[in-house]
């Protein structure tokens, strides 16, 4: 079974990020033709003109109207979708509770931006927007979830609630518009373990020195792989979930986290 891209028309969201970049690149490198949707157009185009083979459009995913225009116009010029990579997610600093504060001095704005950042900028809105606009004789469409989705993380309990709200709406998804194409659209989940990024990376180091923080340390001591994730090791779980290699895999959460959710400290 192979895991060849070439000739497939695959539209990704939330790519301009630390993770997104390097999914874009496994993708083109596949042999997809990409068409890279994002709020920064001058990373957009600098992505696009390093790794070539695709185009890029200009959209806020929170706005369902805007995004759902850019389905169309993306439809109307490159054709119907074959993989949808909807990558858009993150914490926010405000929305996590730091050891100074009480239980109940969390930010509920901060806290309900997450969870709309998350579940329906994240995942809602791509799936409805580009949805109508997918081969339907085959499809395939990922969502980015996290380990916070399966294990009560302290701290992110916004982005873990929302993370979990973006399973259970891949699973539905996957059964209410998978069944009605006999299987021919497959929605499934990746989900990372720890890498560092822009939205974690404020509790995971030390912003003065760069070393691990004690939470940081923690999660190292914890994953069996005694490291973070890498970037690139999310692109072959990705790569398996777009191609034919996953042709019969339907509603399922892949987990790429080095083992830190099989871990339990014994």
């Amino acid at each position: 079974m192979s895991f060849d891209l070439t000739g497939k028309h695959a539209v990704v969201l939330g790519g301009t990020g630390v993770l997104g970049e390097t999914l874009v690149r496994g993708l083109v490198g596949a042999g997809a033709r990409v068409s890279l949707v994002g709020r920064d157009q001058t990373k957009l185009d600098n992505l696009m003109a390093e790794v070539g083979g695709g185009d890029s459009w200009t959209a806020d995913a929170s706005d369902f109207d805007d995004l759902a225009r850019v389905a169309k116009d993306i439809a109307n010029r490159r054709g119907p979708i074959d993989i949808l990579l909807a990558a858009v997610g993150g914490n926010r600093p405000a929305a996590t509770l730091t050891p100074d504060k009480g239980f109940f001095d969390l930010d509920l704005k901060a806290y309900k931006e997450v969870m709309e950042l998350n579940l329906m900028t994240g995942a809602v809105h791509p799936v409805f927007a580009f949805g109508p606009h997918v081969n339907p004789n085959g499809a395939s469409v990922i969502t980015v979830s996290s380990v916070s989705a399966e294990l009560p993380l302290t701290r992110v309990g916004g982005y873990g609630a929302a993370k979990a709200a973006l399973e259970q709406f891949t699973r539905w998804t996957a059964v209410e518009w998978g069944g009605r194409t006999q299987g021919k659209v497959r929605v499934n989940a990746v989900q990372p373990g720890f890498f560092i990024t822009e939205q974690n990376r404020f509790l995971l180091t030390d912003k003065e020195t760069g070393e691990l923080t004690e939470r940081g340390k923690k999660i190292i001591d914890h994953t069996p792989a005694g490291r973070f994730g890498d970037p690139e090791d999310l692109v072959g779980a990705v790569l398996y979930l777009a191609s034919d290699a996953s042709r019969f895999v339907n509603g399922t959460v892949l987990t790429v986290d080095g083992g830190f959710c099989s871990w339990w400290g014994v």
